[in-house]
């Protein structure tokens, strides 16, 4: 079985580029590639804790210093969560909740003042409330469906920026 996967992973690929299907993170015919594309953008800071996450996170992502001098685009970014009690109990108590983030993203090149891309993007996270005697476990959990909802809106808005890098540098290669 080992010995037929590599040669029809092999012919996969072979099939895939015959039909033009060029991957996303892969080389363009400038030498550049959209990692290298990524690491160029600046993100704003954002506020609050949630958009601390967020920049954090979208800095892991591309791999970017932080810094905005070196930087060919800036990301900017707006933030709103809300919560909804989505479980009740015989006497009310809420037992859990529902966190929704939305994020609207504005990519800017450096030296404009127009966005070349924006999107809107929302993410949703749920959490337990604990008993009484345990209320740190509950703003323990808060936090962390707050977290998750970053990290995934921050995965999102990294492959909405760079499929249109992609897209974009291969206009400008032409």
């Amino acid at each position: 079985m080992k010995r037929l996967a590599r040669p029809v992973g092999i012919l996969a690929a072979l099939l895939l580029t015959g039909c033009g299907f060029t991957p996303l993170y892969g080389t363009i015919d400038s030498g550049s590639n959209v990692n290298m594309a990524l690491s160029e953008v600046y993100v704003d800071p954002i506020p609050e804790r949630v958009g601390y996450e967020l920049r954090n996170n979208l800095l892991d992502l591309f791999n970017a210093t932080g810094r905005s001098d070196t930087a060919a685009y800036r990301l900017k970014l707006y933030l709103s969560g809300d919560e909804e009690a989505v479980v009740l109990q015989p006497n009310t108590a809420i037992t859990r909740y529902n966190y929704q983030l939305r994020a609207h993203y504005d990519l800017i090149p450096k030296g404009g003042t127009d966005a070349v891309k924006s999107g809107d993007v929302t993410a949703f996270a749920a959490y337990n409330v604990a008993a009484a005697p345990f209320l740190y476990a509950t703003v323990t959990a808060q936090r962390d469906a707050q977290n998750r909802a970053a990290s995934d809106i921050a995965e999102r808005i990294r492959i909405d920026l760079a499929v249109y890098l992609r897209q974009a540098a291969e206009t400008a290669s032409r």
